[in-house]
């Protein structure tokens, strides 16, 4: 099982766009408990500096990053699953991505996909993905295989 309440996300810049705002908003409601963190857009190094800072002792860094590992939406649950009781930071980097060290330092790396996103969708698919995996893991209808 996923508690919400010990997953934070730590992203750069903010969310413009009215349509994602609703769309973060709905997924927030369906995991009370997780917490959004963002930062201001600056140089990679001024990012990461601040997130660093920003960052809990007891939370497992998990960077987005496009050489990061790819999961299907079952293996992805598993993956959190597995992260028992340990809280998790997932942090979504600017424009220009992350500072290699501060990737250096992750847990793990996740891509959402082979394509690049928006840092506003990244965001947005992150937190469906979080859900998702939770209904998975509950053995909720949300999640429909396909199978």
């Amino acid at each position: 099982m996923i508690n919400p309440a010990r997953i934070r996300i730590m992203a750069v810049g903010k969310v413009r766009k009215g349509w994602v705002q609703e769309g973060i908003a709905l997924y927030r409601k369906r995991l009370p408990g997780l917490e959004i963190a963002e930062f201001k857009d600056s140089t990679m190094s001024k990012e990461a500096e601040a997130i660093g800072a920003a960052l809990r002792p007891e939370e497992r860094l998990v960077v987005l990053s496009e050489e990061g590992r790819t999961f299907d939406s079952l293996a992805f649950a598993e993956q959190l699953s597995g992260s028992g009781s340990d809280r998790i930071a997932f942090v979504i980097g600017g424009a220009d991505g992350l500072e290699p060290a501060l990737k250096a330092q992750a847990a793990w790396s996740l891509s959402l996909s082979p394509l690049t996103f928006p840092h506003e969708l990244a965001r947005l698919l992150l937190l469906e993905q979080i859900y998702r995996a939770s209904t998975i893991l509950l053995g909720g209808p949300y999640h429909r295989s396909g199978a």
